[in-house]
């Protein structure tokens, strides 16, 4: 400010000795003014700075700059399956799955689909987990205005013909009818794909221990050379099943370690099916039978002229039950039946 006002002074005594010191004169003072307000304005800024820095001391001080750590990798949103139809890009974690089929596995692995046809949704081993499941239409033929309307990210289904439909709305995994042959290898395969290998294991373990407790009653009642097969009848037709279609083939053949007749035992297993006619029913017939009629009861068969003569219609060894509790051979169903089969076989019939 004092070097300021020197410098003010000494400007002043040099305009006013010029020759055109009155006009000059008359500008001075407010060069004077203005040149003192522009000295406080830059204390005041001083000031405010010193202060700031003062302010700021009793703070605490800014943390060191860290090194930037790389974010973690997102998981990837899909993934590649190989399929009937060739590889396919999948969800990693599905969220709206419409099931024509399997859905004993989802369901074991505590995956409930969106939507699923009627004749799936009717299961009785497990109608009660699909309470609010959309029905998509006709077993086969689900309706694809159904399905849209769904928003599903993931299609599962049995059916090949369907695939070129499905696979327009959303990802289509097809696994066709019989490829997956017991529930080891349905969990197996259902776990990889939904990332639910744990979930498969855990529920794995638990299926074979009760099989296994299942199975030991039945070996210590029946014995082992014991001949079973598993039948349906109709009004006009009877039919003999393997140990991957269904009627109890599962629980008898594959759970309980039971075996067909000898000499069609090869034929059953490798066709899985076959239509017999009245003529051919004995040769079929083992030493007990599994048979799905939803009409007839056991006294109705003991009383029928061709099946009362069977050696083990005679003999009491013959179990009769509805479609809706044999067709269904998903892992869910099969464990069901084959403690209910156990149940019948250990009771002395």
């Amino acid at each position: 400010m004092i070097i300021v006002l020197h410098k003010e002074a000494y400007i002043l005594k040099k305009s006013y000795s010029s020759p055109n010191s009155r006009k000059q004169w008359i500008i001075f003072p407010l060069l004077l003014a203005l040149t003192l307000l522009a000295s406080a304005c830059g204390n005041n800024t001083s000031n405010n700075s010193t202060g700031s820095a003062a302010a700021n001391a009793t703070e605490a001080p800014a943390s060191s700059p860290q090194p930037e750590t790389p974010a973690a990798t997102a998981a990837p949103a899909f993934k590649t399956v190989t399929t009937v139809n060739g590889d396919i890009e999948v969800p990693t974690a599905p969220q709206r799955i419409v099931a024509e089929e399997y859905l004993g596995s989802l369901i074991a692995l505590n995956t409930i689909p969106v939507g699923a046809p009627g004749l799936t949704l009717e299961n009785m081993y497990f109608k009660e987990s699909l309470t609010g499941v959309t029905d998509t239409g006709t077993y086969g033929k689900m309706s694809p205005e159904n399905i849209i309307a769904l928003n599903p990210d993931l299609i599962i289904s049995g059916n090949a013909d369907s695939y070129e439909t499905l696979s327009k709305i959303a990802p289509t995994v097809i696994v066709p009818y019989g490829d997956l042959k017991d529930a080891h290898a349905e969990l197996t395969y259902f776990g990889k794909l939904l990332g639910k290998e744990q979930e498969a294991a855990d529920w794995l373990a638990d299926y074979d221990k009760r099989i296994a407790a299942a199975k030991a009653r039945v070996d210590a009642a029946i014995p082992a050379d014991a001949t079973f097969s598993i039948l349906e009848h109709a009004d006009k037709s009877t039919w003999v099943y393997g140990d991957n279609f269904g009627r109890g083939g599962q629980p008898v053949y594959q759970a309980l370690g039971r075996k067909p007749p000898t000499e069609v035992a090869a034929e059953i297993m490798e066709k899985q099916w076959a239509e017999l006619s009245a003529e051919t029913l004995g040769k079929y017939a083992g030493d007990y039978l599994v048979v799905t009629d939803n009409t007839q009861t056991v006294e109705d068969f003991q009383a029928d002229p061709i099946w009362g003569s069977l050696p083990a219609v005679k003999n009491g060894h013959i179990y009769v039950w509805k479609e809706e509790r044999s067709w269904y051979y998903d892992p869910i169903a099969v464990l069901a039946q084959t403690e209910e089969l156990a149940d019948w076989l250990t009771s002395g019939q």
